[in-house]
């Protein structure tokens, strides 16, 4: 049953960290609006489950790190709210195995078991990618001077055409690929590869576990906390779950939005906060110019889910174990996610990629046992029994109908650089655009996500105050 419209100046759409971050300003500025959020939770791609029965010791199965330096906007917001930050364990021995299920044990950030030959040949590799990265634009990224090249390339094809092809060059960018986007190097535009790196400060930036880097700093209370946060700042019942947005109409003085249960809203100002392939969900009239329809008609998600395993004590601590994994199989790489304050001991493993994707097809136990199988096979190198975990928590971003996938949106060659590329952050009228893949710097990340909300507000309020 279709409701009488009720008037705001500003409807947001989506109640991930990008859409709240947003409505916290447009709160702040006075203005009225609501938030239509199709979940029944808010936080998107950000989820916080408890370990135990009695709701404590709580896990990341969605985003998971911030840092105290470069991600400003986030750590003064953790910073804001009191949240209890816990540095990444990244001491101890890692565990990698290879394509062949052959398992090594390597110091603690080793990526792979190398000749001394090959290693140079990763340096080599990974410092050319760093010159590439350091020529490339950031804010034009189309402008740069390898941009028309490399966005007429996939990863894969790069790697053959500037490394040889050679086998460390395809370890190197088949991992890359995976573990920053979730997705094979087969897929992804060179250019946005290099741009995606360029907008967290460089590789070693991302990659790293320590000071400044990508995984430093997780949150005690859980990083869904910061959603919840921001929506207890705002006016109460503004914001509206389980209303997933059906249409966007613009008229000439006013803009309609229409969830699909029924409810409308006219607005003044409309702000979009969801990832660009769900663009094509939405019915938007006027239509979509097409720069903006064809990136979201283009634009992919990769495959990014996890597995943890809750154990009665922290047993890889004991054995002198960094927790960490590096394969090329069914565990992409794994995590310490233990907080022992909390007597909450677990390893979280990430499952990327096609592996990923692969995984995701299984059925209910066999999607356990699978990953529990490879995890006893790695460790079982160096610990004679490993202990059965006491809790097993699974979560598979590509069936949520809401998410379609996980970390963050990438593009195929020749979007980048062309005009859906470059319309990313571009208004359609009176309707702004905002999320993770769109931010400047820490794109795909939390950081992303709440400098793209506040870049979004503010185009609002310059409009409507």
């Amino acid at each position: 049953m279709v409701s009488q419209p009720q008037k705001v100046q500003v409807v947001i759409v989506g109640a991930g960290l990008s859409g709240l971050r947003a409505a916290t300003e447009i709160h702040a500025a006075g203005l009225s609006y609501v938030v239509l959020e199709a979940m029944d939770r808010v936080g998107g791609k950000i989820l916080s489950v408890p370990s135990r029965d009695d709701g404590t010791a709580l896990i990341d199965v969605g985003a998971a790190w911030i840092n105290d330096t470069n991600q400003s906007e986030m750590y003064a917001l953790a910073q804001k709210y009191g949240f209890e930050l816990v540095k990444q364990r990244a001491e101890g021995l890692t565990l990698y195995q290879d394509a062949e299920g052959n398992v090594s044990v390597l110091p603690y950030g080793s990526p792979a078991k190398l000749t001394p030959e090959q290693q140079k040949e990763f340096d080599e590799v990974a410092h050319k990618v760093g010159e590439y990265v350091g020529r490339s634009n950031l804010e034009n990224p189309h402008l740069g001077p390898d941009a028309a090249e490399l966005d007429s390339l996939t990863i894969a094809q790069f790697a053959e055409k500037k490394f040889g092809g050679t086998l460390v060059a395809r370890l190197f960018f088949t991992e890359l690929a995976k573990g920053l986007v979730g997705t094979q190097p087969e897929e992804i535009s060179a250019l946005h590869l290099i741009d995606y790196i360029k907008s967290s400060g460089g590789l070693a930036i991302m990659m790293s576990d320590g000071k400044h880097g990508g995984q430093y700093l997780r949150n005690r209370q859980g990083q869904q906390q910061f959603a919840k946060n921001l929506a207890a700042e705002l006016h109460p019942g503004t914001v509206k779950l389980s209303h997933p947005v059906k249409s966007i109409k613009q008229a000439d003085d006013y803009i309609l939005v229409s969830a699909a249960n029924g409810t409308q809203f006219t607005a003044d100002r409309v702000i979009v906060s969801i990832p660009t392939p769900l663009y094509p969900r939405i019915h938007f009239e006027p239509e979509l110019p097409p720069a903006k329809k064809a990136l979201g008609e283009s634009n992919k998600l990769g495959c990014y889910s996890k597995t943890v395993f809750v154990f009665s004590s922290s047993w890889w601590r004991d054995a002198g174990l960094s927790g960490t994994v590096n394969s090329s199989g069914l565990i992409t790489f794994s995590r310490d996610t233990a907080v022992p304050e909390d007597e909450q001991y677990s390893i979280t493993c990430f499952h990327l990629g096609a592996p990923g994707l692969e995984w995701s097809k299984l059925q209910g136990q066999e999607k356990q046992d699978a990953v529990w199988r490879e995890f006893q096979k790695m460790f079982s190198v160096v610990v004679d029994k490993v202990p059965e975990p006491i809790q097993v928590i699974q979560q598979d971003w590509t069936l949520e109908p809401w998410a379609w996938g996980a970390p963050s949106p990438f593009m195929v060659p020749g979007i980048m650089s062309g005009e859906p590329g470059q319309s990313i952050r571009d208004l359609v009228g009176r309707v702004h655009f905002i999320g993770s893949e769109t931010a400047l710097v820490w794109k795909g990340y939390m950081e992303g996500a709440v400098r793209s909300g506040v870049r979004g507000a503010q185009e609002v309020i310059e409009a409507l105050v």
